[in-house]
C-alpha cells in the first residue's frame, strides 16, 4: 500500500538506479525492437493490450526485452501481478504465491500474474510445483529464460505454454534506445548529445544487446566533462572506448549460443570459406572456449567433409589437436587457424560418412547376409572346399575381378565417389587398372 512517503522513496530510487532501469519503458508504445514477437498484430501484443494473457515462456539472449514486457504486463493488466526469483526461491515460495492466487481467485474472482525470471535456474522439483497451478489457470505464468526452454524447462511446463522468442535488438533498435535516453527526463536530460562516430562504437560493442547499449552509454557520459555554460556536452567516440577497454561478445559455453557459433564454425569450413571459418574460431577463442573442443570438431570435420578427396586433411587436424594439447592458448590460436583454413580451402567429399551410413542402415534393416566362401577363413577342417582366394598381389596390376560384397548387393551400393580431389584420381586409376586387367 502507498504511504505519504511512497513517491520521495520512488523518486530516489530511480535517481540512483541504472540508466537501463530508469529508461525501461511502462507501456507497448515504447517498447523497441521484436516486432516479430510483440509488434502489432502479434499474439503477445494482442493477448497483453486485452488482458488475456495466457502462460508464456518468453526466451531470448540478455537486454533483448524479456524484463520489460513482463514489466509492462504488470503496468496495464487488472490481474495481480507477482514476482518469485528463481535464483532464492524455494518449493515453499510457488506454494505460498500459488495458494494465495487460488484464495484471490475464489474470494474477488481475480486473477494471478506470475512472474519467474531464469526459470531455467528452477529445479525440476521447482518446475513440477508449477503444474498444476498453470494447467488449471490458478496462475498465469511469465516465465523469461536465457536457455533454450525446450532443453532446460520442463516439458509438461512447456506444453502448457506458449513459447516466444525474442532476439537481438537490430542496429536502428539499437539507436532508437540511445537517443531516447539522451533526450529523456528520465535518461540523460539532454545534458549530453552522443556522436554519430560514439554512437555507431555503442552500437557495436553491443551486439544486440539494449542493456549494453544504456550501460555503455551511462559509462561513457561519465568520462566527459560538462561545460560551464550550460550547453549540452559531446560524448565522443574515445570516451565510449574509455569506459568501454574491452568489447565482450555474448557466448554461453553451454547453450544456445554455444552450439550456435561452433556450427557456424563447421558449416563455414565444409562451405569452403576460409575468412567466415576465421572469424567463428575468433569469436570462440576470444569468449574463452575450450580450444580442445574446437580441434576435435575440426578432426570431425576433416573426415565428415573432406575425407579422402584430401586425405592431408585429416593429418593436419590431429596434428592441430596435438599442437592444441601440448601447447595451450594462446599460441594455440595458430595452430587451430592453420588447420580450420586448410580445411576450407580442402576439395569437400563427404563420401565417408555417406557410405558408413548407408552401409550400418543395410546391417541394422537389412537381412542377414553371409560372408562368401572364397573369403571366409582358411583355419578350419573343410575349408579347402570353400572355393580359390584370389590373391591381388598376384596380378600385375595389383587388383583381380572378385566379389568381396555378399550375395544381394552390387559394387556402388554405399560407396559413390565424389570426383573431387585424390577420390577422382584414383577413381580415374582404378579405371585403368581394371582396364588393364581385362575389365572395362
Amino acid at each position: 500500500m502507498d504511504t505519504l512517503f511512497t513517491h520521495i522513496e520512488n523518486a530516489r530510487r530511480d535517481e540512483n538506479a541504472p540508466l537501463a532501469a530508469r529508461m525501461r519503458p511502462t507501456t507497448l508504445e515504447g517498447f523497441v525492437g521484436q516486432d516479430q514477437a510483440a509488434g502489432p498484430g502479434s499474439w503477445l501484443r494482442r493477448a497483453i493490450e486485452h488482458d488475456t494473457l495466457s502462460s508464456v515462456i518468453l526466451y531470448g539472449p540478455a537486454g533483448t526485452g524479456k524484463t520489460t514486457l513482463a514489466r509492462i504486463v504488470a503496468n496495464t493488466t487488472h490481474a495481480e501481478f507477482v514476482e518469485v526469483s528463481a535464483v532464492t526461491g524455494t518449493v515453499k515460495d510457488l506454494r505460498r504465491e500459488i495458494e494465495a492466487a487460488r484464495s484471490r481467485l475464489l474470494s474477488q474472482g481475480r486473477r494471478t500474474i506470475l512472474f519467474v525470471d531464469e526459470i531455467h535456474r528452477f529445479n525440476r522439483g521447482q518446475q513440477d510445483a508449477l503444474l498444476h497451478a498453470v494447467e488449471d489457470r490458478t496462475v498465469v505464468l511469465i516465465g523469461a529464460t536465457t536457455e533454450n526452454p525446450y532443453f532446460e524447462v520442463n516439458s509438461a511446463l512447456i506444453s502448457r505454454s506458449r513459447v516466444v522468442e525474442l532476439r537481438p535488438l537490430d542496429d536502428e533498435s539499437l539507436r532508437e534506445l540511445l537517443r531516447r535516453a539522451v533526450a529523456d527526463e528520465r535518461g540523460l536530460a539532454g545534458a549530453f548529445s552522443l556522436s554519430p562516430e560514439a554512437e555507431n562504437e555503442i552500437v557495436t560493442l553491443a551486439g544486440g544487446d539494449g542493456r549494453a547499449a544504456l550501460t555503455s552509454l551511462e559509462l561513457a557520459s561519465q568520462m566527459v566533462d560538462e561545460k560551464d555554460d550550460g550547453s549540452p556536452a559531446t560524448i565522443e567516440r574515445e570516451h565510449v572506448l574509455e569506459a568501454n577497454p574491452r568489447r565482450g561478445l555474448s557466448y554461453d559455453k553451454s547453450g544456445d549460443m554455444h552450439y550456435d557459433i561452433i556450427s557456424a564454425f563447421i558449416k563455414s569450413m565444409r562451405g569452403s570459406d576460409p575468412d567466415a571459418a576465421l572469424y567463428w574460431l575468433a569469436r570462440m577463442l576470444d569468449a574463452g572456449e575450450d580450444p580442445k573442443f574446437i580441434a576435435r570438431r575440426i578432426m570431425i570435420c576433416a573426415s565428415e567433409d573432406i575425407g579422402n578427396a584430401d586425405p592431408q586433411a585429416l593429418l593436419v587436424a590431429h596434428a592441430a589437436f596435438r599442437a592444441t594439447e601440448v601447447i595451450g592458448m594462446p599460441e594455440c590460436r595458430i595452430n587451430l587457424a592453420q588447420a580450420a583454413t586448410y580445411l576450407a580451402l580442402a576439395p569437400k567429399s563427404n563420401v565417408a560418412e555417406a557410405g558408413i551410413d548407408a552401409a550400418l542402415e543395410e546391417v541394422r534393416r537389412g537381412p542377414r547376409r553371409e560372408v562368401p566362401n572364397h573369403l571366409r577363413d582358411r583355419h578350419r577342417p573343410g575349408s579347402d572346399e570353400y572355393g580359390p582366394y584370389l590373391y591381388p598381389h598376384n596380378y600385375p596390376t595389383g587388383w583381380v575381378d572378385q566379389r568381396y560384397l555378399p550375395d544381394g548387393l552390387e559394387r556402388g551400393c554405399f560407396y559413390r565417389p565424389s570426383g573431387r580431389g585424390w577420390e577422382a584420381w584414383r577413381e580415374e586409376a582404378i579405371g585403368r587398372d581394371r582396364a588393364e586387367a581385362g575389365e572395362a
